[in-house]
């Protein structure tokens, strides 16, 4: 083996070291890139040369040459941000993305997410997130059973009216009120006072999304037997339907307590085009010796309105507001999950694309296993500033070195020709 092996041995050098520098350059350039993960360069030696000595066979190495380009992807810190559709993952997970009319997936941990023109959730590039759609149809909060698809908010406009079809007052009747003379008053009557012992009203809507005022009306009628009459009116009419006779124990609960007193009433038309209602009354009242009020009230309808707001939540679920508070859950965001994280090829704009070598892909919600969410956050660089300048002073001693290796060799051949003289 000839001196000139060494210069190549030199050459060797160079050539790993500036593909060392050029990785850290691309780190050091990434320090403020969403979701990025750094990357670390394994040098292996070469293949050694053997040579014939006195004491036998030995080897002499032949250089250096680059093994691999390793990935990091150790978890990054957070940053806190104002947008509700920034989303973070603290764990192993990736965010899914495809093109529009491309099966191709992508995936990123840079959670930078907003819609576009079409209602679409998208990544700054447009490629669309990918989550399971909620069913919107029995509107359940349930997850439809299909595969994951492109998350959109359709509904950008008025979100239509629901009418109610149940109201639940939480109510105590004062067990010290008098009792309703029946003789004078058989009847309730909403223009006469005398006639109840209380009332109280809640707003109610039809299908239309109109607001009505559905008001119920007790009496005492029996204090021995603790017995109240009931019934309601609406709209401030002046009729009303009787609703069943309410009992109390002698602690001042129903017969059937924690159960509500539950009726239903009559077929209700409101008189403007809307449908006929029937709306189930549950009347969770006590008889305490209190002051006739409402603690509370519930009911199941509401007005159409119009989108105010779209925000992700930490999990996941992407939630359209509006202006009548309805809160509708659209879709969950998947998040991915590999065996071999390493075996991700990078596609730019801090996306990866899977080879074989990842190996088993695991799809799913998150979670304990795929990773949490945190909204309003996102996830910084990995990289670490001084680890690199270090790693950047090594690379150009080991350059240095190297060089040092060719210039020498240059010396040594140049005593050989000059032998010669």
């Amino acid at each position: 083996m000839g001196i000139q092996s060494a210069m190549y041995s030199g050459v060797s050098g160079l050539n790993t070291n500036s593909q060392a520098m050029s990785v850290i350059g691309n780190n050091l350039a990434n320090t403020n890139t969403l979701g990025f993960k750094g990357s670390r360069t394994i040098f292996s030696d070469v293949l050694s040369s053997n040579v014939n000595g006195s004491g036998g066979m030995s080897q002499v190495g032949r250089g250096v040459g680059l093994s691999i380009i390793d990935p990091i992807f150790n978890q990054g810190t957070f940053e806190t941000t104002s947008s509700g559709t920034d989303v973070a993952i603290e764990g192993s997970g990736f965010f899914v993305l495809k093109e529009p009319d491309d099966n191709t997936a992508y995936y990123t941990r840079a959670g930078s997410f907003r819609f576009d023109e079409n209602g679409y959730l998208v990544n700054p590039e447009g490629l669309r997130v990918q989550g399971k759609l909620f069913d919107l149809i029995n509107n359940n909060n349930e997850l439809l059973p299909y595969d994951p698809t492109d998350i959109r908010v359709a509904n950008v406009g008025l979100v239509s009216a629901n009418p109610t079809s149940e109201m639940t007052f939480v109510t105590n009747l004062n067990a010290n009120t008098p009792v309703i003379d029946t003789a004078t008053y058989p009847a309730i009557d909403p223009t006469v006072r005398q006639s109840y012992s209380y009332a109280a009203s809640t707003e109610v809507f039809d299908s239309l999304g109109q607001s009505h005022l559905l008001t119920v009306y007790w009496r005492m009628t029996d204090q021995i037997n603790n017995t109240w009459e009931a019934a309601y009116g609406v709209d401030n009419g002046t009729t009303v339907t009787s609703l069943p006779d309410m009992h109390f124990t002698n602690i001042g609960q129903s017969p059937t307590y924690p159960d509500p007193f539950t009726a239903t009433t009559g077929t209700i038309s409101w008189g403007n085009g809307a449908a006929d209602s029937v709306i189930t009354i549950k009347l969770d009242c006590t008889q305490y010796a209190s002051s006739s009020s409402v603690i509370g009230t519930a009911q199941n309808g509401y007005t159409a309105g119009e989108l105010t707001n779209v925000a992700i939540n930490n999990d996941g679920v992407v939630v359209a507001s509006y202006s009548n508070g309805r809160q509708i859950n659209v879709a969950q965001l998947i998040l991915a999950k590999f065996q071999n994280p390493g075996g991700l090829q990078q596609a730019g704009a801090n996306r990866f694309l899977a080879t074989n070598d990842v190996g088993i892909i695991r799809v799913g919600l998150p979670g304990p296993e795929l990773g949490r969410l945190f909204t309003n956050a996102l996830e910084q660089s990995n990289v670490d500033m001084g680890q690199e300048f270090v790693n950047m002073i090594a690379t150009q001693r080991g350059f240095q070195a190297n060089s040092k290796i060719i210039t020498t060799v240059d010396d040594m051949l140049n005593e050989l020709i000059n032998l010669k003289r």
